[in-house]
């Protein structure tokens, strides 16, 4: 009887996790519908832990939908205010400091990207630095690191022999070094003493 009754309680969660489990698609992502929403949104290109956490509050408290909500329990609207909400984050009184494009090179405006038009951007703004030929353009157009790292030991490029080390040379070279002038001194003494005979 106890077997029947745990086996019936087991019954309705499963369909309950079946019903919410489905794809949604936000910006462009296909998200499982069984997260909630901040790491939902955190499965978006171009939202990190920190925006999707005031995204969420902001949805919280803009249209009453909790954070705990997961994405596949939410009807098409809601799915609608999560988009409009990703779009412009500044209605919703998001901080300038998590917005990504804070003074857009083209516009001026504070401006957040996600997803396909992320990757866009960044590479319309390397292509500028090219064009206009900055340092940076410079150091992506040969192909070397960018942001300042030393690049003595790391970030090779071509067919490399290996690294070898000053001291290690400098070992190798005392080693030959005794052998040429340790073998120019037996072919130096072999002529005397054949004179000697």
């Amino acid at each position: 009887m106890a077997k029947e009754d745990e086996e019936q309680k087991a019954k309705p969660q499963e369909q309950k996790k079946s019903a919410s489990t489905s794809i949604v698609r936000i910006a462009g992502k296909d998200i499982d519908g069984d997260f909630d929403i901040p790491s939902a949104l955190m499965q978006i290109k171009g939202i990190g832990y920190n925006m999707a956490s005031a995204i969420s509050l902001g949805i919280s408290k803009v249209y009453n939908i909790p954070r705990e909500t997961t994405i596949g329990s939410l009807d098409e609207d809601g799915i609608e205010k999560i988009e409009e909400m990703l779009k412009d984050p500044k209605k919703a009184g998001m901080p300038t400091y998590l917005l990504n494009r804070q003074g857009d090179s083209e516009t001026g405006e504070n401006l957040h990207v996600v997803g396909t038009d992320l990757i866009v951007k960044v590479r319309q703004d390397i292509e500028n630095d090219i064009k206009i030929q900055t340092y940076r353009g410079f150091r992506h157009r040969w192909g070397q690191k960018v942001r300042g790292q030393k690049t003595r030991s790391t970030g090779r490029t071509g067919a490399t022999v290996g690294v070898t080390k000053k001291a290690a040379e400098a070992a190798q070279k005392a080693a030959q070094a005794p052998a040429k002038s340790g073998g120019a001194a037996a072919s130096a003494a072999a002529p005397a003493a054949e004179a000697k005979k």
